[in-house]
């Protein structure tokens, strides 16, 4: 039986290549987002390349949906060996000056989200030794540049979830280790090509590179945390 990556937060840029790469490696593809026009584009270029592909249609900021997905993923394609989350909220720029609801929407989208679809999977990934995957961005850093820029930038809101989300996989991989889950992280430190944040074409990072990086994780499971940039 093939195994099975789920994929929350599909789009262009990174999802898209980590979708190819591990379809490569001989993985369906389950991909996760909102809109089903982009999903159906996503399935039908997975299988142009003899990558075998579903989609499912679910909003990730809600907890109660995130893990009623994995439930339908399960049922459509067996059992889950691998969750990858690339799904994030750029709400609340300001903290200060936005409702508090945009907060908690982001922070959900980052821990709530990414923590009930992880347990829904739970049982298969213990079962088949699987995998939990995360992206992550470097406003998720602590220091003292990175939150100046956050707060420029208007990205509070971003940088506050993406600290949250990096905290919780290394909360995950301590947790999870001796039932032989693997937790591991991607932070990409700069802008990556084809995504929404690759505006004039200034974007540096190839999302091959993060894919690969990905790849390299899930395989050698020496780390539970590496960089790109």
């Amino acid at each position: 039986m093939s195994k099975t990556i789920l994929i929350a937060g599909y789009g262009p840029g990174i999802s898209s290549a980590l979708a190819e790469r591990f379809g490569q490696a001989g993985f369906q593809i389950a991909l996760v987002a909102r809109t089903a026009e982009r999903l159906a584009a996503g399935v039908k270029a997975l299988e142009s390349k003899g990558i075998n592909a579903r989609s499912f249609t679910a909003d990730v900021s809600d907890p109660s949906q995130a893990q009623k997905v994995v439930t339908q993923v399960r049922a459509a394609m067996g059992p889950i060996d691998a969750v990858a989350w690339t799904a994030y909220g750029n709400a609340a720029g300001d903290l200060l000056a936005v409702d508090p609801a945009e907060v908690r929407s982001t922070m959900e989208i980052a821990t709530g989200s990414l923590l009930a679809a992880v347990r829904e999977a739970l049982p298969d990934l213990r079962d088949r030794k699987g995998a939990v995957l995360v992206t992550n961005g470097s406003f998720g850093l602590f220091d003292e540049k990175v939150d100046a820029m956050a707060v420029q930038s208007g990205a509070m809101g971003l940088a506050l979830a993406n600290s949250a989300k990096h905290k919780l996989v290394g909360l995950l991989a301590k947790k999870l280790r001796a039932d032989g889950v693997f937790v591991g992280e991607v932070m990409v430190l700069g802008l990556v090509k084809g995504t929404a944040f690759d505006r004039g074409g200034h974007a540096a990072i190839e999302p091959e590179k993060i894919a690969a990086k990905f790849w390299e994780l899930y395989s050698m499971r020496a780390s539970t945390f590496t960089q790109v940039g």
